[in-house]
């Protein structure tokens, strides 16, 4: 590998990060605006889609540079087969560690899973009340 990989900075994973957040609440709170206020839907749906475009070519390049690093320094192998790894290739597979670690894509799962079930509770409660 040419280059080896660097971690992204703290500043960086952040905005993903809210870009992710918010993209999740825009596909959310669209079924509350379909009965709130109409004209929000549209807005809001474009908002989630570029969020998550956005989002989701961010977490497509972080996966293929720990991919690539993988592959390239040939990890998978050396560690099966208990090969002992150079200094280099022991800084790349401590970089794909931190890198999987420092992520907040649980976070944004365990969000949007919450986020789901609290507005199909609100839009069922919503429904039922009309």
């Amino acid at each position: 590998m040419t280059n080896k990989p660097r971690p992204v900075s703290p500043w960086t994973i952040n905005l993903f990060f809210i870009i992710g957040i918010i993209s999740s609440i825009s596909f959310r709170v669209i079924i509350l605006f379909q009965n709130i206020e109409p004209s929000w839907v549209r807005p809001t749906w474009y908002a989630g889609v570029i969020g998550y475009f956005l989002f989701f070519m961010y977490r497509y390049y972080i996966s293929e540079k720990r991919r690539k690093a993988i592959k390239e320094y040939g990890l998978i192998e050396k560690i099966s087969e208990g090969k002992t790894l150079t200094p280099e290739e022991i800084e790349v597979s401590a970089y794909i560690m931190k890198s999987i670690v420092k992520s907040r894509e649980n976070i944004n799962y365990f969000f949007i899973f919450i986020l789901s079930f609290i507005v199909i509770a609100i839009d069922i409660a919503m429904t039922l009340s009309r």
